[in-house]
């Protein structure tokens, strides 16, 4: 029992952590070489892409994404998808997907003369998936070195462990004070039943062998 409890809270926690990860924005320091549009046909990761962008027609099996084609410092290539969240989850309100796109494009450069650029984005790049993380905003800093602090995520994640621990103080009081009572008293019955029982059996021994110590006339 001790064991299913540890596996259930291990993969509660988990999950809470990949909830965390891919929904908390991100900043990436990377240098945009291209931006371009490609039609996509949605299947099984559909829910990893967005919804239709605002104003756009609800429903279709397939339509046009935007995309960021970056690479870090060390070459390696990160892809970003550029769709609207509109009203949807996560709740960034993201209504501005052409002109983020159009900075993006501005902010294009070279591998011979970068230009570094912070990418704020959520999720997760997959390439057996074909999952890309949305970016919701670029600016163009200083160099690759750049370190951006994530105060919205350190205030969100203290905001969210604030109240899972009041959440468990308040419930352990609750059980001390209405829960382990009750326990304690079945398991009292419990105890003081089996006792009668234990008794009563040991009468009827007796009395079993009372009949057996008497002499046959």
């Amino acid at each position: 029992m001790v064991y299913v409890k540890w596996v259930f809270w291990g993969t509660f926690w988990v999950l809470v952590a990949a909830f965390f990860h891919y929904t908390l924005p991100q900043n990436d320091i990377v240098r945009v070489a291209d931006t371009y549009e490609k039609r996509i046909d949605f299947g099984e990761n559909s829910i990893f892409w967005a919804k239709e962008d605002a104003g756009s027609a609800v429903g279709g099996a397939n339509r046009d994404v935007f995309f960021i084609q970056t690479f870090y410092e060390n070459d390696r290539p990160m892809v970003f998808r550029n769709e609207d969240t509109s009203w949807g989850w996560p709740p960034y309100f993201k209504f501005d997907t052409s002109n983020l796109q159009a900075e993006a494009t501005d902010l294009k450069s070279v591998k011979e003369s970068p230009n570094w650029v912070a990418v704020k984005h959520y999720g997760w790049r997959n390439e057996f998936l074909s999952i890309y993380p949305n970016a919701v905003g670029v600016k163009s800093v200083e160099g690759p070195d750049v370190r951006i602090i994530p105060w919205l995520n350190i205030a969100i994640l203290i905001v969210f462990f604030a109240i899972v621990w009041a959440i468990y103080v308040r419930w352990r009081r609750f059980r001390q004070a209405r829960i382990d009572p009750v326990l304690e008293d079945m398991g009292d019955s419990f105890n003081v039943a089996g006792d009668r029982i234990a008794e009563k059996r040991g009468r009827f021994s007796r009395w079993l062998n009372s009949w057996k110590s008497k002499p046959r006339k």
